[in-house]
């Protein structure tokens, strides 16, 4: 394994930040390259405990003469979210200077040429240039893996629908509970950035069956142990085998998926009507009927007729839920996934801002 650092200098004199970059070189040309990355977010960890518990795994491959495709690993893809806190809180989401998503505002690339993106010294802000850096590193590879988490949820990842049905051995490899399925790149996540060029590819040129571009998502931000972080070590490393970039007859892909696939029209974005305390009727995982009770939110306290309960829209599954028992109006609660659209209108693409 090399490792490389990539220093950004900072956007006034005297600060700068560096990315870790560690690299496996594959010794069959042929093979699937694959790139993975975490903590876009700076504080989300499931999939950094995954990566730290993976490398082993890759340096023992490598050891034996394993390793077929290039493989490049960014564990901690955002220095500049992971050192941003106040009041003793991370606030790693979203940059302090614009307000923007860290996942968001990315570059959309007609194809795999990154040659007109800002280079790390360009006179553009620094949070541009790491977007651009970070693409750098992922486009040349045919497997791009953001690992990411939600705040309280089942393990599951987006993929575009153009990817599916082939990337299911990702969700059984990880043992992922279900899969959203989009078909828009209005919010240009990183996920989005590089399905582009793919997408911009004549359907007969794409070999799908060798391509895997999507966000994962790791289970709940709490959800950082020895025991889960080497699970989902093993599931990376498991489809890593299984698509060809690593060599082990010994590791194969757990059952097949057998989640839901549900298009993010049919997400159920529960929202709080007003603010106050949540006192939560359901947990991810749960299946619910239409009219079930779902969340109480309670407006005063010491007087129930304040009490206001949101019941399921439509019958599916709770996928995730806030951590934050005190929320605004209009604050998001949980997601339902459903069987047919949601009758609220939403944004297009990603679910959150």
């Amino acid at each position: 394994m090399k490792t490389e650092t990539i220093t950004l200098p900072g956007d006034v004199p005297g600060n700068a930040i560096e990315l870790r970059v560690l690299r496996f070189e594959g010794g069959d040309a042929d093979a699937p390259t694959a790139y993975l990355q975490s903590a876009l977010h700076g504080g989300e960890l499931p999939g950094q405990a995954a990566l730290h518990f993976l490398v082993p795994l890759l340096e023992k491959a490598e050891a034996e003469g394993r390793i077929a495709g290039n493989i490049t690993i960014v564990p901690q893809a955002n220095p500049i979210g992971s050192n941003q806190w106040q009041a003793y809180h991370h606030l790693g989401r979203f940059e302090f200077f614009t307000q923007t998503n860290f996942n968001r505002a990315f570059p959309l690339l007609p194809d795999f040429d990154t040659s007109s993106l800002p280079q790390t010294d360009a006179p553009v802000a620094l949070a541009e240039r790491l977007k651009a850096a970070l693409l750098r590193l992922a486009l040349p590879h045919e497997i791009v893996l953001d690992l990411h988490c939600d705040d309280q949820s089942e393990n599951y990842l987006y993929i575009h629908q153009d990817f599916l049905p082939d990337m299911l051995d990702l969700a059984a490899a990880l043992g992922s509970k279900a899969i959203l399925a989009w078909d828009s790149t209005a919010d240009a996540a990183f996920e989005e950035a590089c399905a582009y060029p793919v997408l911009q590819m004549p359907a007969e040129a794409r070999d799908m069956k060798r391509r895997a571009v999507t966000t994962v998502e790791f289970r709940g931000l709490a959800d950082v142990d020895f025991a889960t972080g080497r699970s989902d070590a093993q599931g990376l490393y498991r489809f890593l085998v299984h698509r060809g970039v690593v060599k082990d007859g010994s590791a194969t892909l757990a059952a097949a998926f057998n989640g839901p696939v549900t298009p993010l029209a049919n997400v159920e974005m529960l929202r709080a009507p007003a603010g106050g305390m949540v006192l939560y009727h359901v947990v991810p995982g749960d299946e619910v009927g239409e009219g079930d009770r779902l969340v109480t939110v309670v407006t005063r306290p010491g007087d129930p007729s304040g009490d206001i309960t949101l019941t399921a829209p439509q019958a599916g599954r709770i996928l995730t839920r806030r951590s934050l028992r005190y929320v605004r109006r209009g604050d998001d609660l949980l997601k339902l996934l459903g069987k047919r659209p949601s009758a609220v209108a939403k944004r297009p693409g990603t679910l959150e801002a």
